[in-house]
């Protein structure tokens, strides 16, 4: 896939314009998102994953395509598992629901950053050293593990390291200052307790990141759509959190269905590696084959989560991923 400096400035410059139609919007005047506006930018935001996705099916061809599809499927998917921590983090630390949009908007620059600097790395190793492709998978299969062992269980933000140390350095304040992260109190410079909300969704940021690269390159080695498949996932994610926030705790089987997923990828990387080792003996998973398992999953993982809601309504679901394991993890 030949992806010139000009096809790759025209991307990063459609989506820092993104970005800042999205800063615009949300520093204009800080308010409750209603479902209707949330509605909106959800559906604004997947027509452009789709028409981008188009765009890369039309010029580089369909195998490039499906590869492209394949990895926002996946980013997607593990987004809306970004947004329970999400949730948890907003209820704990008592955000007011005006700020939430520039909460979200930060996390989502910061996860930005994050990835890109992840995706440099990812490449750069499997370029030169094609066993990366066993340690990607080995992360994944192991996460995917660890998720679906404590699928039952939500993380505590407050026990986070980072977290800890910014307590430590700062003296905070008892109330939100509006959007300031600093400000005088007698004198003396307090910080508010939106630092340690932003500080908590970029410590987040960057935990995720740690499975969902690897995950993404296991359904395309190309780093220009690895970056493009986040990008325009993460795009969505805050219209998409005021879209399902009241729909998300009944998705009680999801982070048993992206464990799944993750084995899978783990598995089909692993087998990638072997297979260019050993290629007349050892399979190699197609792209497509990808796609369509990736899809089947989520359909499964919605229609028995409304089962199993519709027979137990207190039923609820969990983030499933911890910040450090229980102390009673064995």
């Amino acid at each position: 896939m030949d992806i010139t400096l000009g096809i790759w400035a025209a991307t990063l410059g459609g989506i820092a314009f993104l970005i800042i139609l999205d800063f615009v919007t949300v520093s204009r005047k800080p308010h409750d998102v209603m479902f209707k506006e949330a509605m909106f930018w959800s559906i604004f935001y997947i027509a452009i994953a789709i028409a981008f996705g188009a765009w890369v099916w039309a010029w580089f061809g369909s195998d490039f395509g499906t590869q492209y599809y394949a990895a926002y499927l996946v980013e997607k998917s593990l987004s809306v598992d970004n947004l329970f921590v999400f949730i948890i983090i907003l209820t704990q630390f008592a955000v007011p629901t005006n700020l939430h949009q520039r909460v979200l908007l930060v996390g989502v620059v910061l996860a930005l950053i994050f990835r890109a600097v992840f995706i440099a790395v990812g490449a750069a190793a499997i370029s030169a050293f094609a066993f990366t492709f066993v340690l990607f998978g080995a992360l994944l299969i192991w996460t995917g593990i660890q998720l679906a062992r404590h699928r039952d269980q939500d993380p505590d933000p407050m026990n986070n390291p980072i977290i800890k140390r910014v307590r430590m350095r700062f003296k905070f304040t008892e109330t939100y200052e509006g959007t300031k992260l600093f400000t005088m109190v007698n004198g003396a410079k307090m910080a508010t307790p939106l630092l340690l909300v932003m500080v908590a969704i970029g410590a987040t940021d960057l935990l995720f990141a740690l499975d969902s690269i690897p995950a993404t390159f296991g359904v395309t080695q190309e780093p220009y759509l690895v970056f493009a498949a986040n990008a325009f996932a993460l795009l969505g994610l805050r219209a998409l959190y005021f879209l399902l926030k009241g729909l998300l705790d009944k998705l009680v089987y999801l982070s048993t269905g992206l464990s799944v997923i993750l084995v899978f990828i783990g598995i089909k990387l692993v087998l990638t590696y072997f297979h260019e080792v050993f290629p007349d003996t050892v399979p190699k998973i197609p792209t497509n084959v990808s796609l369509a398992f990736i899809g089947i999953v989520l359909v499964v993982v919605a229609v028995a989560s409304w089962i199993k809601v519709r027979k137990d309504p207190d039923a609820i679901a969990h983030a499933g991923r911890l910040t450090d394991p229980p102390e009673d993890a064995s």
